[in-house]
């Protein structure tokens, strides 16, 4: 039976600045799929979380790096929970993001970023999230407006933004928390350390 022989031809430096990102070994990691078989949006993934990691060790910098499941995965923490190995997978998936930011090259899911930094302005201007003008500001920035105009998608986000209104889940007009000072230090600290 003949078997395929595995490339380890890539960045050499890749797998070492994962792990010191990360800050901690990802080499105990023996695939038994439990990350993956746990997670919620794996149905939407084009590699798998054991898949990432595997990647991640075997040099594979532009097929993790240009993949879609670093922007599906939702932050849950349900594969660190189930790692019988104690791997913070959740992690691995946020340095690998901010490695492809820093990158430049163009997301896989261009919109997962842009809603992203669209959140993040929302906190550091108010000093919590304002939902609607989040919203606008990314429905604007996305194009998201246009193809909702075409396909009439925006009658259900009507309905369901009066809902929420009327229920008095969404605000005309920010409030702004206590703290801002402190909150915009955070912004400042994490720009310092390039986390953002």
């Amino acid at each position: 039976m003949e078997t395929k022989s595995i490339s380890l031809r890539g960045d050499p430096r890749f797998r070492e600045v994962v792990v010191e990102k990360v800050g901690e070994e990802i080499f105990a990691c023996y695939q038994c799929y439990k990350c993956s078989a746990g997670c919620p949006v794996s149905f939407a993934m084009d590699l798998l979380p054991h898949q990432v990691i595997r990647s991640v060790l075997f040099l594979q910098k532009d097929k993790v790096l240009s993949s879609r499941t670093i922007w599906i995965c939702a932050s849950c923490e349900t594969c660190t929970t189930r790692c019988p190995n104690e791997i913070d997978i959740a992690k691995v998936m946020d340095v690998l993001r901010q490695m492809q930011r820093e990158s430049g090259r163009p997301a896989y899911e261009p919109k997962v970023p842009l809603f992203h930094a669209v959140f993040l302005d929302s906190i550091k201007r108010s000093g919590r999230i304002h939902e609607l003008s989040m919203l606008r500001t990314y429905f604007f920035r996305s194009g998201d407006v246009r193809e909702k105009l075409k396909t009439g998608e925006w009658k259900n986000d009507v309905k369901l933004g009066l809902k929420m209104f009327l229920r008095g889940k969404l605000k005309v007009i920010p409030s702004r928390c206590e703290g801002i000072k402190e909150v915009r230090k955070i912004f400042e600290r994490a720009k310092e350390d390039k986390r953002i």
